[in-house]
């Protein structure tokens, strides 16, 4: 990386992480990273509960399915709104746009803030569920090599998303939150989240399939729990991450050119200082 690109890069994530942190004092910002996430691990639990299922494997898909969707959602989202922040909060967009730094890599800079206080919120939850709920996390057959290479596949792929909707948010008004939330809500649906994706129906499924966050869970959940989704038992481990890789790096190329395109679409109109909240 270019010394500019990472100097972009280091400062972009110190203002997300400030801007993520600095509206409470320490103290509260660290209680606050706990108790969230417990909260939303006990929404899933009362779900268990209620369907009245004693099945202990698929409590555990549950679990972790919710947990590591934490990531699908902040992630991209996180991305994608620095765009609605910096043009109609701060006003700073277009001081960004005349100045030497990149805006791709200043987005991945803002979008680290979200990664690391995700991931804390995760680690929280995983430990939570392992000392109160009996989640079983097979530590003797992880493969650190598989699990870390499908966490960065996935990451990677989450990014992407992220840069598509940034593009995406170029060219719209405030709403750009509702393509988040839509986005999000079809991958909950549709990845398996919380469900074996063989339970939606045939077209449910074939889209499912073909989403690369089906099978960074998938990867996740077999490196974790030591089984996954039983729609997918049929795949191995390699195929799973074969297909996870070829669709992640797929759809990196595909968010590059599709922000460029967007990018340029949103200069060639003159709307990068544009504002549309009231």
């Amino acid at each position: 990386m270019p010394m500019r690109e990472f100097w972009t890069f280091r400062h972009a994530a110190w203002l997300g992480w400030q801007t993520e942190s600095n509206w409470t004092d320490p103290l509260l910002f660290a209680t606050y990273s706990v108790i969230r996430p417990i909260t939303t691990t006990l929404m899933v639990v009362l779900m268990y509960w209620f369907v009245g299922s004693k099945e202990t494997s698929l409590f555990e898909l549950m679990f972790l399915g919710n947990t590591l969707y934490m990531y699908i959602f902040n992630v991209p989202f996180g991305i994608s709104y620095v765009i609605m922040e910096d043009r109609e909060h701060y006003k700073v967009l277009k001081y960004l746009y005349i100045s030497p730094a990149n805006i791709y890599v200043y987005l991945m800079g803002r979008g680290v803030s979200k990664f690391v206080i995700t991931t804390v919120a995760v680690a929280i939850t995983l430990a939570f569920g392992v000392l109160f709920l009996g989640v079983h996390i097979a530590l003797g057959t992880i493969n650190p090599l598989f699990l870390a290479a499908s966490f960065v596949l996935g990451l990677t792929g989450l990014i992407a998303f992220g840069t598509i909707m940034a593009g995406i948010s170029l060219l719209v008004a405030r709403h750009n939150f509702y393509i988040g939330e839509s986005l999000a809500g079809i991958f909950y649906l549709f990845c398996g989240v919380v469900f074996p994706i063989s339970v939606l129906p045939w077209w449910g499924e074939a889209l499912g399939k073909v989403i690369p966050i089906t099978y960074w869970l998938e990867a996740t959940r077999r490196s974790l729990l030591g089984f996954g989704d039983p729609t997918l038992a049929q795949l191995t481990d390699m195929e799973v991450f074969g297909i996870l890789a070829f669709s992640t790096l797929l759809l990196l190329a595909l968010s590059v050119v599709l922000f460029r395109a967007y990018n340029h679409v949103a200069r060639a109109r003159g709307v990068i200082d544009m504002t549309t909240w009231y």
